[in-house]
């Protein structure tokens, strides 16, 4: 509605959509890069980047191009035809993971479910469970995804709350606890499942150490070791992905976000064929998993990932960004944890809410999301610049004045 201001724009949002979010109240009509306009016509440097899905900035030229050039040709065959898109985006994805096998799936709560359901198959079909008592050690403080199983053993009440009958099988250990997950495995364990860095918690950061426990450890007991990067993976944090911080390679990956260039939902399982193996035809599958569409956007997303450029932006300007961070401490910040382009802010809770952040960096024209009381979450697009950085610190320490 071309001209609509925004409080009409809100108040129809309001009227007609079912309120399971509490956005903030800025309208974007249009965006390029790591900015977007408003229906008014004021800029912000988003710096939340949908949840780390436009690692790439908005309509990254290689991205649109990709997705515009399959528009034209082909965009669903379903998975009971081939396609001549699927092959090479699986082949390309696999060997950006140093795996051998991909499964595509949409969401990132898709690919959680199918890494679920490839672990307990490999449970009773390879390790030897008993069938029906496969049991995954997950983390405390995990977000996984929102569908009943995977909220089944989330610790968030705002998350779990009210959605019961819940899926048994799990065991939640403290995040960055080997001791702790060592004494939850048992001959039933079938993997663990963790986030390298717990986004949605706000952005907590493991021990030093603490993956390349748990990759021994699972290997010593026959458990997989199953890592879900969905948004800490594809470049987020200065690597490939972030278990390659401690040179950790997990059993399985489990990506989603980024890979779809913020154009297309795209999801995957990726893993060596005898994990993944364990599927046969009809035991699993996705009407729109690996689609065309999804699987050509998905391969220019690989594609652009495989130079290095943007893990090396990551770490580069994320130097930048914690060390402004950093020297907010003390000034209403109480802490800051950062790896590349990936921050999480504890704000002084006497000072303003994370709530109150974000909306006083609207003003200044920066959108980032809070989390947790007063945690604010940054995650810019990597394609920022280094004087972008610095407008998101200077709005950062305006606010706290």
């Amino acid at each position: 509605m071309p001209g609509t201001p925004t409080h009409e724009h809100v108040t129809l949002a309001e009227d007609w959509v079912a309120s399971n979010y509490s956005p903030l109240p800025v309208v974007i009509e249009s965006a390029e890069g790591a900015w977007v306009t408003d229906v008014e016509g004021r800029r912000y440097l988003d710096a939340l980047a949908g949840y780390s899905a436009l690692n790439f900035g908005h309509l990254h030229p290689a991205l649109v191009g990709a997705a515009r050039a399959q528009l034209d040709r082909l965009t669903l065959t379903s998975r009971a035809f081939h396609s001549d898109r699927l092959g090479p985006f699986c082949r390309d994805l696999a060997m950006l993971a140093g795996k051998e096998l991909v499964l595509p799936m949409n969401t990132g709560a898709e690919a959680v479910e199918t890494a679920i359901k490839t672990a307990r198959r490999w449970g009773y079909e390879v390790k030897g469970v008993p069938d029906g008592r496969a049991r995954i050690v997950v983390m405390a403080g995990n977000f996984h995804g929102r569908t009943t199983t995977i909220i089944s053993f989330s610790d968030d009440p705002v998350a779990h709350d009210h959605y019961g009958p819940y899926t048994p099988g799990f065991d939640i250990v403290p995040f960055g606890h080997l001791e702790a997950l060592e004494a939850a495995i048992t001959d039933e364990t079938v993997a663990v499942l963790l986030e390298p860095v717990q986004g949605e918690a706000g952005v907590i950061i493991p021990p030093e150490g603490w993956l390349r426990g748990v990759r021994e450890l699972t290997r010593s007991r026959n458990v997989l070791m199953i890592a879900d990067e969905i948004q800490s993976g594809l470049g987020r944090t200065g690597t490939t992905f972030a278990c390659g911080f401690e040179d950790v390679v997990p059993d399985v990956y489990v990506l989603g976000k980024a890979l779809g260039g913020g154009i297309v939902p795209v999801s995957a399982v990726v893993a060596d064929r005898d994990v993944l193996g364990v599927f046969t035809p009809g035991s699993h599958g996705s009407t729109f998993g690996g689609n065309p569409l999804a699987t050509a956007v998905g391969q220019a997303v690989v594609g652009l990932l495989s130079t290095g450029e943007y893990q090396q932006q990551a770490r580069r300007l994320g130097v930048q960004l914690e060390a402004g961070l950093r020297s907010l401490v003390g000034r209403g910040v109480d802490a800051v944890r950062c790896r590349g382009l990936w921050a999480g802010v504890d704000l002084d809770p006497a000072l303003m809410t994370g709530r109150e952040a974000s909306h006083r960096l609207l003003e200044h024209g920066v959108l980032v999301k809070d989390t947790h009381g007063s945690t604010v979450r940054i995650a810019p697009p990597l394609v920022v610049t280094e004087a972008d950085i610095q407008i998101l610190l200077d709005a950062f320490g305006a606010i706290l004045h």
